[in-house]
């Protein structure tokens, strides 16, 4: 068992089960944690190859690492939205293995919160730069391995997950070629420092976007972007009333500019400033689906993948 604040240098080597790789921590090259690398079990009949990325989603809080990593390993073989997407079109997929630490509760790292962000203590410090970095390692082995992947990722996610490839696709736009994101609370990141006069700090809005990350947003390679978000008409899974995942400043603000309820308000007023902006998005509420997705759901985000690429 790895326990937090101990750094985690445990695995020493990769280890790898037939198709799935688990490539070691590497604080020399940017990530603090191990992740997962699926390969494609068969070659891509697509005239191009992405690395799928989806960020691993334990559900719960627990300082026991083990937890994180096997709920990593079932969910990189499993039917979520980018594994599924993974074995559909023959892609590679990464998952990294952060962890959700239960005596730093209010670190939501999953959801990659303000907290998160903000947190200088190694190794929870800037999640989205040990991704990135896990991204480009992957890429390495990927080429060691004759694949070439594109330099640009698809990412993925649902929930949670999908709140973090909404985040991460604002903070790292220039690496990403799609994102298929769902289960977003109604709430996005939004592309704007204001709102209706309300600052949005990070994670609303860009307001404080270059003390944060020490660069500006790019919003012309934010809307070259391939997207496509989407909620079931039913959904009521609402992480803005939770102190994990917002603080009372930030659900004020949410409250005030958005709107307090998930369906309507908040997501489509989401959606408003989306188009308002011009983001390249195709929006989705499927009729009688809740917090999950289903056949349709995945039909209609792998016809969007396969259209895009």
């Amino acid at each position: 068992m790895i326990v937090f604040g101990i750094f985690l240098s445990v695995i020493a080597g990769v280890s790898h089960s037939a198709d799935l790789l688990q490539i070691p921590a590497n604080p020399d090259k940017g990530f603090n944690y191990p992740y997962l690398l699926k390969l494609p079990e068969a070659v891509s009949k697509e005239d191009r190859t992405f690395l799928i990325v989806e960020t691993n989603n334990t559900g719960k809080v627990s300082d026991d690492y083990d937890v994180h990593l096997a709920a990593a390993k079932n969910a990189i073989v499993g039917n979520a939205v980018g594994p599924w997407l993974s074995k559909k079109l023959s892609y590679p997929i990464l998952m990294p293995v952060f962890p959700r630490p239960k005596s730093e509760w209010q670190i939501y790292t999953h959801a990659l919160d303000r907290d998160s962000m903000l947190t200088k203590s190694l190794p929870f410090e800037r999640l989205d730069l040990q991704l990135k970095a896990m991204i480009e390692n992957a890429q390495d082995v990927l080429r060691e391995r004759s694949l070439e992947p594109e330099d640009k990722v698809i990412l993925a996610g649902f929930s949670a997950s999908g709140t973090f490839a909404n985040r991460f696709s604002l903070l790292h736009p220039e690496i990403i070629e799609i994102v298929v994101a769902g289960g977003l609370n109604g709430t996005l990141m939004l592309p704007t420092a204001l709102l209706d006069s309300y600052g949005l700090k990070y994670p609303l809005g860009i307001n404080d976007f270059s003390q944060i990350t020490g660069r500006n947003f790019n919003l012309d390679e934010w809307l070259n972007i391939k997207q496509f978000l989407f909620m079931g008409e039913n959904d009521t899974n609402d992480a803005v009333a939770y102190d994990d995942a917002y603080s009372e400043e930030e659900r004020s603000v949410i409250y005030k500019t958005t709107g307090k309820s998930i369906h309507p308000e908040r997501w489509n007023n989401s959606q408003k400033i989306y188009k308002k902006y011009g983001a390249n998005v195709t929006f989705r509420t499927f009729k009688g689906l809740g917090h999950g997705t289903n056949g349709n759901v995945h039909s209609e985000f792998l016809a969007f993948v396969r259209g895009n690429i």
